[in-house]
């Protein structure tokens, strides 16, 4: 029978978006670290994508160079956050067969 099938379908579904869900789940409490200027500059983050440490080394404090700071700053974030980003892209793809869905 067709409705068999179709509800075969539904179930099979219902199973991967369970998995998806504690999936992502899994992944947004994942802690992810990256540092900067030989970790003169480190940053804490969540699969969240929040920001949950940050932390300077006091010698990369220098009143006369706080470009050199703020690069560095910058390059750390960017880092965790890609990390966040690539980790949730390979954990999902595994599941999805690579199919890119919306999460």
């Amino acid at each position: 029978m067709p409705g068999g099938n179709m509800q075969q379908m539904l179930k099979q579904a219902q199973k991967m978006q369970e998995k998806l869900a504690k999936v992502q789940e899994e992944l947004e409490a994942r802690e992810y670290e990256a540092s900067a200027g030989g970790g003169m500059v480190t940053v804490k983050a969540n699969g969240k994508k929040e920001i949950l440490a940050l932390t300077i080394q006091p010698e990369a404090v220098d009143p006369e160079d706080v470009e050199m700071l703020q690069d560095m700053v910058m390059a750390a974030v960017n880092e965790v956050l890609r990390q966040v980003e690539e980790t949730s892209s390979q954990e999902m793809g595994k599941l999805t067969g690579g199919l890119n869905l919306p999460f």
